[in-house]
């Protein structure tokens, strides 16, 4: 998923990125305010985490910008406010969840993982699609309960496609969900990932199909 991190503390910001990046997570940082709103003007993310206090603005006036244009990206507050009011105001501005700082990177990782599920209407930390399940929490794939060995990248492009049933993905799409504006990946590498992917699924009971000149479809496979 392509997160966006919004941090003054560049240490912070960046040690929050490499947690995230080793997930296979897609990650930017913004370490000023007017940086994170060019990045959500050019980019939609499937995440927000956002420092409330920026040197040219605040995160809530980011906050309520972002919901003004009425996205629904998930926004999870990073904050050394703990006073109930603060929170109050942060959830009625359009916030999903908050962190008071100094927290448990652990703690983070789990609630980010909680919100992406929400936002794709999961209640539970897997992800199952015919006979195949994902495991968010250990980042495990099985087909027909039997464990299969693929790396972080297409572990990644595989929650993509399942949590996107019945959409065209283009390659541009599936890039930006995967890599953040420094990588700049050629188009070439999701077909070497799908390509992959379609060799270890071979016993599932859905196929990635290539629309010509649009992109992938995950489908079920035909009786």
């Amino acid at each position: 998923m392509r997160i966006l991190v919004v941090e003054d503390d560049k240490i912070l910001g960046e040690a929050i990125c490499q947690r995230m990046s080793r997930m296979g997570h897609g990650i930017d940082l913004a370490t000023t305010g007017k940086t994170a709103q060019q990045m959500l003007d050019l980019q939609q993310y499937d995440l927000l985490l956002l420092d409330l206090n920026l040197p040219d603005t605040t995160g809530n006036h980011i906050l309520a910008k972002l919901r003004k244009k009425h996205a629904h990206t998930p926004v999870i507050i990073l904050t050394a406010r703990n006073q109930v009011e603060d929170r109050i105001t942060l959830l009625d501005l359009g916030a999903d969840d908050y962190l008071t700082k100094p927290f448990d990177f652990g703690e983070l990782e789990a609630r980010c993982r909680a919100l992406l599920r929400r936002s794709h209407g999961q209640t539970l930390n897997t992800i199952e699609y015919g006979n195949v399940s994902l495991d968010l929490d250990a980042c495990k794939v099985t087909v027909n309960s039997t464990p299969i060995d693929i790396k972080q990248r297409e572990f990644r492009l595989l929650e993509v496609f399942m949590t996107h049933t019945g959409k065209v993905l283009s390659k541009e799409a599936l890039i930006e969900h995967l890599y953040n504006f420094d990588d700049n990946p050629n188009t070439s590498v999701i077909e070497i990932y799908v390509a992959r992917l379609r060799k270890s699924l071979h016993d599932s009971d859905f196929k990635i199909r290539t629309i010509r000149g649009l992109g992938y479809l995950l489908e079920k496979r035909h009786e």
